[in-house]
């Protein structure tokens, strides 16, 4: 999967067997809001891609919990 490094401002293809999905909710003021996102580390880089529910919902890659 190809990801956007902004240490190093290049995008890097990082295997998908490194690749992880996560949903961050938080409180605002009207409401909950959820941000969907892949994430990864590359050469001790985090990096996270968001993406939308629907391809989110489609991956298969294992979940974390937050």
């Amino acid at each position: 999967m190809k990801f956007y490094n902004l240490k190093t401002r290049s995008h890097v293809e990082v295997p998908d067997s490194q690749v992880k999905k996560m949903a961050m909710e938080r409180e605002t003021k009207k409401g909950k809001q959820i941000r969907y996102a892949f994430t990864a580390e590359f050469e001790g880089s985090k990096l996270y891609k968001f993406v939308s529910e629907k391809d989110y919902k489609a991956a298969s890659f294992p979940e974390i919990k937050k």
